[in-house]
């Protein structure tokens, strides 16, 4: 009932824009009827999106559609408006909300992706005691453990050692244990 209500009162307010500057419904310059519906197409989008600068930009929207739009096909003019009008409104409060999601997901995935200054200096310093550790180590030891957690086979690994394949699980295995030990001395865990 209380769009009833609503549908009567816009039609009521554009048919009193006509009347006022004595345009006749069925045809006006394009200039003739947005001067006499802007003021109406602000006001039902401002019910939508309560700010003045965005109900105008969206009445601009809403005209710029109305210009390009074949008017003889249009029954009412202030029924089409209106319903412009709400759409263009809705629209935007769609837009802005995806808008304002997207927002908030990149500035999550920065502050999940971004570390704090703190957690670069803690990084950069396990990649030195890493670095230092390896340089403890000897060199089939230190090659061995690099190619592994670089991604390489262990065909490749025996081929760079100069060791056979089926020895080298064997070999890994004691770097390793070499690096934990010298590692843990480094921290003073040991």
């Amino acid at each position: 009932m209380n769009e009833a209500k609503g549908g009567k009162e816009v039609e009521m307010q554009a048919k009193l824009a006509i009347h006022s500057i004595g345009l006749k419904a069925e045809s006006n310059s394009f200039q003739e009827l947005f001067t006499a519906y802007y003021p109406f197409v602000v006001r039902q989008i401002m019910r939508i999106v309560k700010d003045q600068q965005t109900a105008e930009d969206l009445a601009q929207d809403v005209f710029l559609s109305f210009y390009h739009t074949d008017r003889s096909v249009i029954e009412h003019i202030p029924a089409w408006l209106s319903k412009a009008s709400v759409y263009a409104a809705y629209n935007y409060l769609r837009s802005e909300k995806r808008r304002s999601e997207r927002q908030e997901w990149v500035a999550a995935e920065q502050d999940r992706s971004t570390p704090s200054s703190e957690e670069m200096w803690l990084e950069k310093e396990e990649i030195e005691s890493v670095r230092e550790v390896l340089a403890e180590l000897d060199e089939r030891d230190r090659t061995i453990l690099v190619m592994k957690y670089s991604g390489f086979p262990y065909a490749e690994l025996a081929k760079a050692t100069g060791v056979e394949v089926g020895s080298i699980g064997t070999i890994l295995s004691r770097a390793k244990k070499k690096f934990r030990s010298i590692y843990k001395q480094m921290r003073g865990d040991a």
